[in-house]
């Protein structure tokens, strides 16, 4: 058998065994490999973002692991790591309990050649990845607010100053930091490396980010650039800056004067040359008051500051576009044989209040996709149920007949009957319910109704709903 040898140049491999004992084996299998085989039950293991890092990394996890309860905490820190599992062969797949990653199944009993074979594949699919870096997409930008970020972000992006992304969760605020990055002349060239700061495990942080030298601690069996060499050369993204505790603040304050680090280990210095972006959904400015985060490192941060607006700042128009633009994607060439988005699917949308912004319109774009593709057209029912749980709402009564006739979603779809003044009363009942129950604050009340809080408004002056006071329908 051919030797897979030329893909492990620099390879990480964290390893979850739970009840089993495959650490030392997956150790001796790739000792005569540049592998850095990494024990990690029971702490919380670090991962560069996929395509940041310079060195590759896959997880082995043991089927023990889900047993021991640990699988959530596991998975939360693969951000997408390639995954291997080692499980027993008459253990069952069950989708219930398996992550829909479970792609790649080794025996317990696994061979070298097996274990080899497979990690091979794993990291060939990382080179090419690494190879051929994709461009993000187009932002979608018909909003006057979105329009106005976008000019800021072009007219900024070719200095090599820092920049601090403030918006929301979920707003995209990585996806500017790549604008940014792919528009500087110079460092545009080099490696966009992403790392979150809320991720960093105490203890951790100078092994990470400045590196190692082989032998330097217990399980350094080969050197380690840290992310700031190898970000030298292209753009360093911090995301949730303010997740950083002050400790590790003043060690990231002294990189960007010195412009040099030195690893674990080692006594002479590395220079480094990269622009940094942080990201923050905190306010950075709050924290530097009450002494939570540095003034110095602020100030060196927010040379520029560029905020993301969010869903609702950006409006109906850029909602609409955006989840066009994501169903697109989730459908690819199927959608022309679907058929043009249906107007009450666009008009949902627009009316839904996204509170996890971008990324959770994704989440309804991708369930709307599979229900599309499973049942070759625009179910309106299965749709609409897909809207209220992603409004955290009741979904609306089914309708009579094929389901491709009901009533739209929203709060008119629960009880379609109007008065003789053309009111829906038990629309109008259910908003003044909501409004006392959240104390008439109209943006938690849209969010309670699953609305945006320009659609609550309108639907207050229609019924004549006062703050506080709401109006009495006439006598008819």
């Amino acid at each position: 058998m051919n030797s897979p040898a030329a893909n492990f140049d620099e390879l990480d491999l964290f390893v979850w065994e739970g009840k089993a004992d495959i650490l030392d084996r997956i150790a001796r299998c790739m000792a005569s490999f540049d592998v850095e085989v990494i024990r990690a039950d029971g702490m919380p293991t670090p991962h560069p973002e996929q395509g940041a890092a310079l060195r590759p990394s896959v997880a082995i996890i043991s089927v023990t692991v889900i047993d021991g309860g640990g699988l959530a905490h596991a998975t939360e820190l693969l951000q997408g790591m390639p995954v291997i599992w080692v499980a027993a062969g008459s253990r069952e797949r069950d989708s219930r309990t398996y992550p829909p990653e479970y792609l790649h199944v080794l025996p317990y009993d696994f061979t070298c050649a097996e274990l080899r074979t497979m990690v091979a594949k794993l990291v060939r699919q990382l080179r090419a990845r690494e190879v051929a870096p994709q461009a993000p997409d187009v932002l979608v930008a018909h909003s006057d607010a979105m329009k106005a970020l976008l000019a800021e972000v072009n007219a900024f992006a070719d200095c090599d100053h820092s920049v601090l992304v403030r918006g929301e969760t979920g707003v995209g605020k990585e996806r500017i930091a790549q604008q940014l990055h792919l528009g500087h002349q110079r460092y545009g060239k080099g490696a966009f490396v992403a790392v979150n700061c809320g991720a960093i495990p105490d203890g951790l942080f100078e092994s990470l980010f400045f590196g190692h030298t082989k032998g330097s601690f217990t399980g350094a069996v080969h050197a380690h650039r840290g992310y700031f060499e190898q970000a030298t050369g292209g753009t360093l993204f911090l995301d949730e800056i303010g997740d950083l505790p002050r400790y590790q603040q003043v060690k990231l304050l002294r990189v960007l004067e010195d412009n040099a680090v030195t690893r674990l280990g080692a006594t002479a210095p590395v220079r480094v040359d990269f622009r940094l972006v942080a990201a923050t959904n905190r306010n950075l400015r709050e924290m530097v008051a009450s002494g939570e985060f540095r003034a110095d490192l602020f100030y060196r941060l927010a040379v520029i500051e560029l905020h993301v607006p969010s869903l609702e700042e950006r409006g109906e128009i850029d909602k609409i576009a955006i989840f066009k633009a994501l169903l697109s994607n989730v459908l690819g060439d199927e959608l022309e044989a679907l058929g043009e988005t249906p107007h009450w699917l666009s008009d949902a949308v627009a009316e839904t209040y996204f509170p996890g912004n971008v990324r959770q319109l994704r989440n309804l774009a991708e369930r709307v996709g599979v229900i599309a593709r499973q049942l070759h057209g625009w179910d309106q029912n299965l749709i609409q149920r897909a809207i209220a749980l992603t409004r955290g709402t009741p979904a609306p009564a089914a309708s009579a007949g094929n389901g491709m006739n009901g009533n739209g979603g929203g709060l008119g779809a629960i009880d379609g009957s109007a008065d003789r003044k053309g009111w829906n009363s038990s629309e109008r009942n259910r908003i003044i319910a909501a409004l006392e129950i959240n104390d008439w604050k109209r943006q938690d009340t849209a969010q309670h109704l699953g609305i945006s809080r320009k659609v609550l408004w309108e639907k207050m002056r229609k019924y004549q709903i006062l703050d506080g006071e709401p109006g009495i329908p006439e006598e008819q």
